[in-house]
């Protein structure tokens, strides 16, 4: 699967690429069809502590699923938003295949 990571009011390090890629590759698992995935990584300028967005958008063949989360780490909302996106796709590959359980 193609990855772009777009980073806003920061730069991403190469550690956090590579985890936002290997958490990524698991969503082929469940579904194999995913065309590229869009990420974006924005830090907020807030007093807040959780002041960090990650969204994903994930292309699949004839549609697009995205994911938004904020939190105090990346890693974090990377980590919830690819638990959310394979609900997604769970739930999509059912409506499309009734027989898949």
């Amino acid at each position: 699967m193609k990855m772009n990571v777009q980073s806003v009011n920061f730069t991403a390090d190469q550690k956090l690429i590579n985890f936002i890629q290997k958490k990524l590759d698991k969503l082929e698992n469940h579904f194999d069809n995913v065309i590229y995935a869009d990420v974006y990584l924005k830090v907020q300028n807030t007093s807040e502590k959780e002041n960090k967005v990650s969204e994903i958008l994930l292309s699949i063949p004839g549609d697009e699923i995205i994911c938004k989360k904020k939190g105090r780490r990346f890693e974090v909302g990377v980590d919830e938003c690819v638990s959310s996106l394979e609900r997604q796709l769970q739930k999509r590959k059912k409506k499309f295949n009734p027989q898949v359980a």
